[in-house]
Protein backbone atom coordinates (compact mmCIF):
# COMPACT_ATOMS: atom_id res chain seq x y z
CA UNK A 1 0.00 0.00 0.00
CA UNK A 2 1.24 3.47 -0.92
CA UNK A 3 2.34 5.72 1.94
CA UNK A 4 3.20 9.38 1.55
CA UNK A 5 6.80 10.23 2.24
CA UNK A 6 5.91 13.71 3.43
CA UNK A 7 2.93 15.00 5.35
CA UNK A 8 0.70 17.62 3.76
CA UNK A 9 2.23 21.05 4.19
CA UNK A 10 -0.69 23.44 3.88
CA UNK A 11 0.19 26.77 5.45
CA UNK A 12 -2.07 29.13 3.54
CA UNK A 13 -5.87 29.29 3.32
CA UNK A 14 -5.57 29.51 -0.48
CA UNK A 15 -3.65 26.22 -0.52
CA UNK A 16 -6.42 24.65 1.56
CA UNK A 17 -9.08 25.89 -0.85
CA UNK A 18 -7.22 24.63 -3.89
CA UNK A 19 -6.66 21.29 -2.18
CA UNK A 20 -10.38 20.97 -1.43
CA UNK A 21 -11.93 22.07 -4.75
CA UNK A 22 -9.03 22.81 -7.08
CA UNK A 23 -8.75 19.45 -8.82
CA UNK A 24 -9.55 19.12 -12.51
CA UNK A 25 -12.93 17.48 -11.93
CA UNK A 26 -13.87 18.77 -8.45
CA UNK A 27 -15.18 22.13 -9.60
CA UNK A 28 -17.04 20.57 -12.51
CA UNK A 29 -18.88 18.13 -10.25
CA UNK A 30 -19.75 20.99 -7.89
CA UNK A 31 -21.11 23.05 -10.79
CA UNK A 32 -23.17 20.15 -12.12
CA UNK A 33 -24.69 19.49 -8.70
CA UNK A 34 -25.32 23.20 -8.18
CA UNK A 35 -27.25 23.32 -11.44
CA UNK A 36 -29.20 20.06 -11.06
CA UNK A 37 -29.43 20.00 -7.23
CA UNK A 38 -29.78 16.20 -6.78
CA UNK A 39 -28.37 13.56 -9.13
CA UNK A 40 -27.68 9.87 -9.22
CA UNK A 41 -24.23 8.60 -10.18
CA UNK A 42 -25.22 7.79 -13.77
CA UNK A 43 -26.76 11.24 -14.20
CA UNK A 44 -23.59 12.94 -12.97
CA UNK A 45 -21.57 10.77 -15.37
CA UNK A 46 -23.83 11.78 -18.25
CA UNK A 47 -23.56 15.48 -17.38
CA UNK A 48 -19.77 15.30 -17.10
CA UNK A 49 -19.28 13.80 -20.53
CA UNK A 50 -15.69 12.62 -20.82
CA UNK A 51 -14.88 11.53 -17.26
CA UNK A 52 -14.05 7.89 -16.54
CA UNK A 53 -15.90 5.90 -13.89
CA UNK A 54 -12.74 5.52 -11.81
CA UNK A 55 -12.06 9.26 -11.81
CA UNK A 56 -15.69 10.17 -11.11
CA UNK A 57 -15.86 7.68 -8.26
CA UNK A 58 -12.66 8.98 -6.63
CA UNK A 59 -13.74 12.61 -7.16
CA UNK A 60 -17.09 11.96 -5.47
CA UNK A 61 -15.36 10.21 -2.55
CA UNK A 62 -12.95 13.13 -2.14
CA UNK A 63 -15.76 15.70 -2.22
CA UNK A 64 -17.77 13.67 0.30
CA UNK A 65 -14.74 13.33 2.60
CA UNK A 66 -14.14 17.08 2.40
CA UNK A 67 -17.79 17.80 3.22
CA UNK A 68 -18.70 19.48 -0.09
CA UNK A 69 -21.25 16.92 -1.25
CA UNK A 70 -23.45 14.41 0.50
CA UNK A 71 -24.40 10.91 -0.53
CA UNK A 72 -27.85 9.66 0.35
CA UNK A 73 -28.66 5.95 0.06
CA UNK A 74 -32.18 4.62 -0.10
CA UNK A 75 -33.05 1.17 1.20
CA UNK A 76 -34.72 -0.19 -1.90
CA UNK A 77 -34.12 -2.68 -4.67
CA UNK A 78 -32.43 -1.84 -6.94
CA UNK A 79 -30.27 0.35 -4.71
CA UNK A 80 -30.74 4.08 -5.14
CA UNK A 81 -28.05 6.62 -4.28
CA UNK A 82 -28.28 10.38 -4.76
CA UNK A 83 -25.66 13.11 -4.52
CA UNK A 84 -26.17 16.77 -3.67
CA UNK A 85 -24.19 19.75 -2.42
CA UNK A 86 -23.87 20.40 1.29
CA UNK A 87 -24.00 23.90 2.72
CA UNK A 88 -20.21 23.96 2.54
CA UNK A 89 -20.37 22.88 -1.11
CA UNK A 90 -22.93 25.58 -1.93
CA UNK A 91 -20.64 28.17 -0.34
CA UNK A 92 -17.95 27.32 -2.93
CA UNK A 93 -20.20 28.07 -5.93
CA UNK A 94 -19.80 31.90 -5.89
CA UNK A 95 -16.03 31.44 -5.72
CA UNK A 96 -16.06 29.12 -8.74
CA UNK A 97 -18.36 31.50 -10.63
CA UNK A 98 -15.98 34.36 -9.89
CA UNK A 99 -13.01 32.33 -11.17
CA UNK A 100 -15.05 31.44 -14.25
CA UNK A 101 -15.83 35.11 -14.99
CA UNK A 102 -12.17 36.04 -14.51
CA UNK A 103 -11.09 33.25 -16.84
CA UNK A 104 -13.64 34.35 -19.43
CA UNK A 105 -12.00 37.76 -19.53
CA UNK A 106 -8.44 36.55 -19.94
CA UNK A 107 -8.84 33.26 -21.77
CA UNK A 108 -10.91 33.16 -24.92
CA UNK A 109 -10.98 30.16 -27.18
CA UNK A 110 -14.22 30.33 -29.10
CA UNK A 111 -13.55 26.98 -30.76
CA UNK A 112 -13.51 25.11 -27.46
CA UNK A 113 -16.83 23.58 -26.36
CA UNK A 114 -18.25 25.03 -23.15
CA UNK A 115 -20.13 22.94 -20.61
CA UNK A 116 -23.80 23.84 -20.23
CA UNK A 117 -23.22 24.59 -16.54
CA UNK A 118 -20.46 27.05 -17.41
CA UNK A 119 -22.84 29.08 -19.52
CA UNK A 120 -25.04 29.52 -16.46
CA UNK A 121 -22.38 31.19 -14.31
CA UNK A 122 -22.06 34.12 -16.70
CA UNK A 123 -18.50 33.25 -17.63
CA UNK A 124 -18.41 35.74 -20.49
CA UNK A 125 -19.23 38.90 -18.55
Amino acid sequence: MYQKKLEDDIRCPLEYGLEIFGGKWDSRVICVLNEKKVLRYSEIRKEMGNITDAVLSSTLKKLITNGLIQRKSYDEIPPKVEYSLTEKGESVVPILQSICRWSGIFHRDDSAPVMIQCRKCDYNR
